[in-house]
């Protein structure tokens, strides 16, 4: 029996879940140590997230770990809803809908990082 790709599916889909998901590893691995092994008692304060959050490398980061984590997961799903194989118009509008909720997350968290960073200055 061979193996044949999803209707919908490219190469190019499917290699950026992969690569997502070992970056994801690596940031998660730096996020962890950073805000659960080095803070004092295993956990950031509020006012220490706070101030953490004032090094735009820090931002960058974590917007980085956001856009990874939205794209990978949502891959995902949209992987997982082709294997039910929906009909081509089906599958147009479940990917319209999976990039706007995915739009939506990813401004939405940036606003949150944006609202953490700010509450110091």
């Amino acid at each position: 029996m061979q193996s044949t790709p999803k209707t919908g599916e490219t190469f190019w889909l499917w290699f950026t879940k992969i690569i997502s998901g070992a970056f994801i590893l690596f940031i998660l691995a730096v996020h962890l140590t950073v805000n659960h092994f080095l803070a004092p008692e295993g956990l950031l304060t509020h006012t220490e997230v706070v101030a953490y959050f004032q090094n735009p490398l820090v931002v960058f980061m974590e917007a980085i770990f956001l856009f990874l984590l939205v794209l990978h997961s949502l891959l995902g799903l949209r992987s997982i809803l082709l294997d039910l194989r929906p009909a081509e118009k089906s599958r147009r509008v479940i990917d319209i809908i999976i990039i706007l909720f995915g739009v939506f997350v990813s401004l939405y968290g940036l606003w949150l990082l944006n609202a953490v960073r700010t509450m110091g200055s």
